[in-house]
């Protein structure tokens, strides 16, 4: 049994229309806005026509993208000293805007 609120929603991707269910119209809109787009960057970029070949090419550098993200995300919040230093500056930059706006309220102020 599906959600209450879930929707058919027609997308084209590749010049192909596909009827997706969800919940959020311009979320699904948008993701496959991004598939297209990735499907013609990779057309564009090989001699292939098969819609197949671009897609599982398009795949791998939508994959490669999150792993990149990933690997990225898990070395900013793993425990460790590039995460400690990462925070300690965000730390330090927030102290410094803070003392930036407080002196620019003074100066408005004064």
């Amino acid at each position: 049994m599906s959600p209450p609120n879930m929707q058919s929603i027609s997308v084209d991707i590749y010049d192909q229309t596909y009827r997706l269910r969800g919940t959020d119209r311009a979320y699904v809109e948008r993701l496959a806005s991004m598939v297209d787009a990735k499907m013609r960057a990779v057309a564009a970029q090989g001699r292939t026509v098969d819609s197949l070949r671009v897609a599982v090419l398009a795949a791998l550098n939508i994959a490669d993208e999150l792993v990149r993200i990933t690997d990225r995300y898990d070395a900013v919040t793993a425990p460790g000293d590039n995460a400690e230093a990462l925070r300690s500056r965000a730390h330090s930059l927030s102290d410094l805007l803070d003392e930036v706006l407080e002196d620019e309220d003074e100066r408005k102020a004064g």
